[in-house]
């Protein structure tokens, strides 16, 4: 039965992953997928290639005492690609390049890239619907700058909440927002609103050097990050939840692995995690009482672990493949 268990997950994500990305390469004219563009035919070989690496992370991922090393392994490797098809795409060809046109790959960009330019956004699109299938998993999976945030908050986290964090988290969302209104009110030039948006992501750097190292926390992705605060609040859009049960102790050994201040001694007296969380998963591993669990309607926790599990995974592939500016 544990055998079956173990197949079952990256089967079912090796035949979705398959599936969606087969529609996207018969239905799309103008080819998406990378391969596809380089050679007549490369589009189902790339498939294959993407729906079996997301059959080997659903593998890894299974195991909770292990699923939050593999989990930012498997996001250091969609950063890399990500940047890495940027690079060429700028240098090389606009095959690379999602569109085939260049954007600023800033994620304040999906907020004021829209609002500035009065038109909708692909990377919008994409963000809001892994919104819909996957709650906060754009923080903790698919989120290129977030990769770059977690390697920069490396070691034991401080126990310590971060003060103050919903005035930051706010703060910054309200100025990016004005700025962008101002900016099509004023009918800025785009390179002067491409400069602002740099400007936007070297600060954005600047707090991951300075805070997330030093605190070995996720400062940029918990307070300065617009996107993770509109993620904060449409997660609950999403019926995905994290829950802490009476069984638990307050040892405090999973506020060590959040990297997301979602694990405060509130949070846990509360039996819920904070407002910050991501449904990451990490902290799974570090409860030796087995008290924080995913909860999904009257799913029960393994089965609805194992769903999270599948789409989260899923998703990632996919974006894996189309991942691109």
């Amino acid at each position: 039965m544990i055998a079956l268990k173990k197949i079952t997950l990256p089967l079912s994500v090796f035949l979705f992953v398959s599936f969606l990305l087969s529609m996207i390469q018969i239905k799309v004219e103008r080819p998406m997928l990378l391969l596809e563009r380089l050679f007549e035919g490369g589009g189902w070989i790339e498939i294959l290639i993407v729906a079996l690496f997301g059959a080997f992370a659903a593998h890894k991922m299974s195991q909770p005492k292990t699923s939050a090393q593999w989990r930012k392994i498997f996001w250091s490797i969609y950063s890399l690609w990500f940047f890495l098809q940027l690079l060429l795409g700028i240098f090389a060809s606009d095959i690379f390049l999602l569109t085939g046109k260049l954007h600023l790959p800033i994620p304040a960009m999906m907020i004021a890239g829209p609002i500035y330019r009065g038109e909708k956004s692909i990377m919008t699109i994409l963000f809001l619907s892994t919104i819909l299938l996957t709650g906060p998993a754009w923080c903790s999976q698919l989120c290129y700058f977030g990769a770059i945030d977690n390697a920069f908050s490396k070691g034991k986290t401080n126990r310590k909440p971060i003060k103050r964090k919903g005035l930051y988290k706010h703060l910054v969302l309200l100025l990016v927002i004005a700025g962008a209104l101002l900016a099509r009110l004023l009918n800025m030039p785009h390179g002067v609103a491409a400069i602002a948006g740099i400007s936007m992501g070297i600060a954005g750097l600047l707090v991951m050097v300075l805070f997330s190292r030093k605190k070995h926390q996720m400062i940029h992705c918990s307070l300065f990050c617009p996107i993770g605060t509109v993620v904060n609040y449409l997660r609950f859009i999403n019926p995905f939840r994290m829950v802490i049960d009476t069984t638990c102790d307050g040892c405090l050994a999973c506020t060590t692995k959040c990297k997301y201040d979602a694990l405060s001694l509130t949070d846990i007296q509360k039996k819920k995690p904070g407002f910050t969380c991501t449904l990451c998963g990490d902290c799974l591993s570090a409860c030796k009482s087995q008290s924080i669990r995913y909860k999904f309607l009257k799913l029960d926790p393994e089965k609805t672990r194992r769903l999270y599990l599948f789409l989260t995974i899923s998703v990632y592939a996919v974006f894996l493949a189309m991942g691109r500016i």
